[in-house]
């Protein structure tokens, strides 16, 4: 039987954050709310200026999805260069490094070294298994990818993955879906490497089609993202694409889907993968010109403000109709 993810009291453990970046200061407002001592670690001079400018509005999302945070989380941050010395009290490890799968089988090297015997990795990593960036490791069952979609400290899933299986195996799968869950996220556990892993492979599948038709002219960037946000995006947030499809069966179900609409989508596949589609010069002068034409108006800052503030308002929806 599948073992139901258990909640934890995080509050008063260490974890080290690997990378103070985009993603690492994301991650690190979450654990900080949660009551968790951090640790950074960045060789970059002005990481501090960069993760306090991310941390204030972070936590101020956070706070509209219901988070009590004790206020002085900032005395629970600390900044160690040092990589073996910033992990010699963790309890958990997030790494959010280069996507170099030998900067990252060194990093955990060094890691494995210097941290407790009990402390946890995880690897924020997109694309590079927990089996190649473990290369170098004593015991690779320590690690496991734990992907999340930007910004973590907002988006609920967390994509799980171990690598080799080792006896410690699913005691460490156990510990990471217990981590994630305590943290008020949605872990998934994969149950096989594939490049890209899942969430990745569906947004790149899709992401080649709105180039496909965007480049054909049939709409531009806006009128398809406008698309996507009154049809797809309302239907999937909802209902994944499979119950949708049961669903969109009617009476019949998944059955009548299968025998009497799949052969047109069919259709469709082979039409679209008829198409070439790449990042050669043209396509990319288009597509350039158009983000700036629609979405010009609007710093990057600005669009990810909007962004973040209609995700934490349709998150707090969702929390009153469970």
């Amino acid at each position: 039987m599948k073992k139901q993810p258990q909640t934890l009291n995080l509050t008063g453990k260490t974890i080290t954050v690997i990378g103070g970046g985009l993603i690492g200061a994301s991650w690190a407002s979450l654990f900080v709310a949660k009551g968790m001592k951090v640790v950074i670690s960045d060789p970059k001079p002005d990481i501090q200026d960069y993760f306090f400018g991310k941390l204030d509005s972070n936590i101020a999302d956070l706070k509209k999805l219901g988070y009590e945070i004790d206020a002085n989380y900032k005395n629970h941050i600390s900044f160690e260069v040092d990589t073996a010395a910033a992990v010699k009290n963790a309890d958990y490890v997030q790494e959010n490094g280069p996507e170099n799968p030998d900067f990252k089988a060194n990093l955990w090297q060094l890691i494995e070294e210097n941290s407790p015997a009990h402390a946890l990795f995880f690897s924020s990593s997109s694309s590079i298994t927990s089996t190649k960036q473990a290369v170098k490791m004593k015991d690779p069952s320590r690690l496991l990818i734990g992907h999340p979609f930007n910004p973590p400290h907002l988006i609920p899933l967390v994509e799980i993955l171990i690598g080799k299986e080792t006896e410690g195996s699913q005691k460490a799968i156990d510990a990471a879906m217990d981590f994630y869950h305590s943290l008020g996220k949605v872990p998934v556990l994969l149950h096989k490497e594939t490049p890209g892993f899942v969430a990745n492979r569906l947004q790149a599948a899709i992401f080649r089609e709105c180039i496909s038709l965007v480049k054909d002219g049939v709409v531009n960037v806006k009128e398809l993202d406008d698309i996507m946000t009154a049809s797809l995006g309302i239907r999937w947030a909802v209902g994944g694409p499979f119950v949708s499809f049961h669903l969109g069966g009617g009476d019949g179900g998944f059955p009548f889907f299968l025998h009497h609409l799949a052969p047109a989508m069919e259709q469709l596949w082979k039409d679209e993968m008829s198409k070439p589609v790449s990042y050669d010069e043209a396509t990319n002068e288009l597509l350039d010109k158009q983000v700036k034409e629609h979405y010009g108006n609007m710093t990057l800052e600005q669009l990810a403000e909007d962004r973040d503030k209609k995700q934490i308002e349709l998150m707090n929806t969702f929390k009153k109709l469970k």
